[in-house]
């Protein structure tokens, strides 16, 4: 399974040689975490593929791993059977979304959260008490 380094600024995810060759990638995936929308947890990440695979392989329900183009983009998948997975929405990235499977996915999504800041509140005005 790749590791994921969460750092201030950016995700590292770290392909293993395995998955590397599956997907036909020879460098690690980095995004800014300026760039996530959203990440989530997937109990069945086969449901998330969409498009065709355009570089990588793929064992039906087995294991897929490499780039899938659909209509509006591309999505990186390293994806085993049905262990659970995130899903990271991108924006601006190379690619719209990454689906990994992965053992500490609970543990990614606290680490990317960021400090929450306060909201204004409005303030409206008291109804006169009659």
């Amino acid at each position: 399974m790749a590791s994921l380094s969460v750092h201030s600024d950016r995700l590292e995810i770290h392909l293993t040689r395995a998955e590397r060759t599956l997907a036909l990638r020879r460098e690690s995936i980095v995004v800014q975490r300026d760039n996530i929308r959203s990440v989530i947890i997937t109990e069945d990440p086969w449901i998330w593929l969409r498009g065709i695979r355009a570089l990588g392989s793929i064992i039906p329900l087995i294991v897929a791993a490499g780039t899938w183009k659909f209509h509006g983009g591309k999505d990186f998948v390293s994806i085993k059977r049905h262990r659970p997975a995130v899903v990271i929405d991108l924006v601006d990235e190379e690619f719209a979304r990454v689906i990994l499977t992965s053992q500490h996915a609970t543990d990614l999504i606290d680490s990317l959260k960021l400090p929450v800041e306060p909201a204004a509140v409005e303030q409206t005005p008291a109804e006169p008490s009659s």
